[in-house]
């Protein structure tokens, strides 16, 4: 028994010291870019800046172990029910190929993900931490409830376990999911970034941060709970929650009550939140 304790407090400490690289590497990238490209000038450690650090480590710790009962579950459920040669096929695709498809599929998943979180309100309560931060940078990016997290995360990797992009048995490592996730991330950083860069035509195929900055707009009704997609715009276009003018968002946050503690918001105790004033119809 102290011998596995010993192993799960060493693995927990490797975990702990790689995302304290990850977010070295990513401070060493991003502070520059902000501070010569910045949109809107803003000082490093700004307003809730210790809060976002909190969550750039309990984003990394706790979602993948909140994935790993339905995700082992979805593993022997498709073992079961689909012969494994239906899947053959797919495992012989170039990995650029899987990797593309399940871009493009998880994407879609994570879509509708984070399209309920915004028009239900139990998801909502969750949801609405991301939503809090009233100055956008990249690092709000980790500012996620653990649950609203996994959730997402959820939606984006069953599709490509049913679909066989990433093979939900084998002896093998799977690169597929693990390179579509550390993708998304990265980008994910990219696109809450502090920076006035516009891309032109790419902009109606990439995810860009003048696109993902208007979903974070708080500048009136007609701007809220639109541009879900992570990385390809054109899924809302396809949807009708396409939104993305020359402008820039001159408000962001949200009227929903979140707590500044970090405590608070993890245990959802909101002040003065009312669910029935924050359910959101998408026409």
């Amino acid at each position: 028994m102290d011998i596995q304790l010993q192993q799960h407090f060493a693995g927990l400490a490797r975990d702990v010291l790689r995302l304290g690289l990850w977010l070295a590497i990513l401070f060493a990238i991003f502070v520059p870019v902000e501070r010569y490209f910045g949109r809107v000038p803003k000082k490093i450690i700004r307003k809730a800046f210790g809060t976002d650090v909190a969550y750039f480590f309990l984003s990394g710790l706790l979602p993948k172990l909140l994935l790993v009962v339905p995700l082992t579950f979805l593993a022997a459920s498709l073992h079961r029910l689909v012969p494994s040669q239906s899947y053959a096929s797919i495992a012989e695709l170039p990995i650029w190929v899987r990797v593309a498809g399940a871009i493009v599929i998880g994407d879609i998943g994570t879509y509708w993900a984070h399209r309920l979180a915004h028009t239900i309100p139990f998801l909502w309560r969750f949801h609405a931490i991301h939503h809090s931060a009233e100055e956008v940078d990249w690092l709000v990016n980790s500012r996620g409830h653990p649950i609203d997290l996994a959730f997402t995360r959820l939606f984006g990797l069953v599709p490509m376990y049913v679909l066989g992009l990433a093979q939900p048995t084998g002896n093998d490592i799977d690169m597929v999911p693990i390179l579509v996730v550390l993708i998304g991330t990265i980008w994910g950083f990219f696109i809450h970034a502090n920076v006035g860069w516009r891309f032109g035509v790419l902009e109606w195929f990439i995810s860009t941060p003048a696109f993902h900055h208007w979903h974070h707009a708080n500048d009136s009704p007609a701007h809220v709970h639109q541009n879900f997609a992570p990385m390809l715009p054109w899924v809302d276009r396809v949807f009708g929650t396409y939104y993305l003018p020359a402008s820039w968002p001159k408000k962001y946050g949200t009227d929903t009550a979140v707590s500044r503690n970090l405590v608070d918001q993890l245990l959802l105790r909101h002040p003065n939140y009312v669910a029935s004033q924050e359910r959101v119809v998408i026409r």
